[in-house]
């Protein structure tokens, strides 16, 4: 089942409890912060922006858990074999921020010592900007980059939690975006072309239950000369209404059903750098991927504990749109990820 939600209005009732979920096509429902039910430290609201070319990637984030805020810049260079991920954690009374409601259009500017981080939108295109000393040992990152061309259909979900009626997840992810600008790394330059450098959004707002293991999958390029991208993933909420799997082409998404994560295991483990592969239920999204690098870190500090695993690399398969045409995607970059936060 895949329940579209075509209904503008309120995300939440007067009571705090979700009127609705199933999945969009666009921010259909209205996102107000206080009218959730849950305590203000339990809230969650993140912007996630992924630049993603062949030859590197770049990361920003800016959230707000509740009780904890965090800033977050990665660097990725696939042809050096080289990652760096530095963030900033803090209390929300020491590190203020007030994310925008919606995606539409807002801005958000954190900073702190030795570093800034802008996320700006206008309604019309994106702006990133911002710097941080001493991100490789002296070394200083700086970037400008402007965004642009965001599909007319994005993946949207509205994700209950059983048995905790306060609980949800309100995300959208925005694929396609093509990317012009500059990051910098010392002397190093990584520059963005438009017609082959795209990013996603990862759009977050919610109250979440402690325990929570995800897997998602991201790519943007280009397919057949046309902008294409994928969303996939599962494993948190109750995703009985709707799936946020589904395909991007020419500015619409393609509805898929299930897709599994088939991660290779050695020694009882998952080994994350060898090669996975993607299935779906429905036959449409049949995907290989080889990994290139495991932005992978493990925190465990008292009730807050985190393991990720983003793995990066290349797609190649089949993805069949809604009208039954078949897309043959060769070497996509893009990255596969399993998550699991206690917090």
């Amino acid at each position: 089942m895949q329940k579209r939600i075509v209904t503008p209005g309120p995300l939440h009732d007067d009571q705090g409890r979700l009127i609705e979920t199933g999945y969009a096509t666009e921010l259909i429902k209205t996102y107000e912060r206080g009218k959730v039910a849950a305590k203000r430290w339990r809230i969650k609201e993140w912007d996630y922006y992924a630049v993603c070319t062949d030859q590197f990637a770049l990361a920003l984030t800016i959230d707000h858990n509740g009780y904890m805020t965090m800033d977050s810049i990665s660097l990725l260079d696939f042809e050096k074999n080289t990652q760096i991920t530095k963030s900033v954690m803090g209390l929300p009374l020491m590190s203020p921020r007030d994310l925008p409601p919606t995606s539409r259009k807002g801005n958000i500017r954190v900073k702190g010592k030795g570093y800034m981080l802008s996320f700006e939108n206008d309604g019309r295109s994106r702006h990133l900007t911002g710097f941080m000393n001493k991100f490789s040992g002296e070394e200083k990152i700086a970037f400008d980059l402007h965004l642009t061309d965001a599909p007319k259909e994005t993946m949207v979900i509205v994700t209950p939690f059983k048995d905790h009626p306060e609980a949800f997840y309100y995300n959208q992810k925005i694929n396609c975006m093509r990317v012009e600008g500059m990051i910098t790394l010392g002397r190093k330059e990584y520059r963005c072309n438009p017609d082959v450098t795209f990013a996603v959004l990862d759009w977050g707002r919610g109250v979440w239950t402690y325990d929570n293991t995800w897997y998602w999958g991201s790519a943007s390029g280009l397919a057949h000369g046309l902008p294409f991208g994928f969303n996939i993933g599962y494993g948190f909420g109750d995703t009985s209404a709707a799936s946020e799997n589904v395909l991007f082409y020419e500015g619409k998404i393609h509805k898929l059903s299930q897709v599994t994560f088939h991660i290779p295991m050695s020694g009882g483990k998952e080994d994350y750098m060898s090669p996975w592969t993607f299935t779906s239920d429905d036959g449409q999204f049949e995907m290989r991927f080889q990994p290139v690098m495991d932005r992978s870190a493990k925190v465990n500090v008292g009730i807050i504990c985190s393991d990720q695993h983003q793995v990066f690399g290349r797609f190649s398969g089949t993805a069949v749109l809604d009208d039954g045409r078949t897309l043959q995607i060769s070497n996509l970059m893009g990255f596969a990820e399993k998550v699991r936060n206690k917090w």
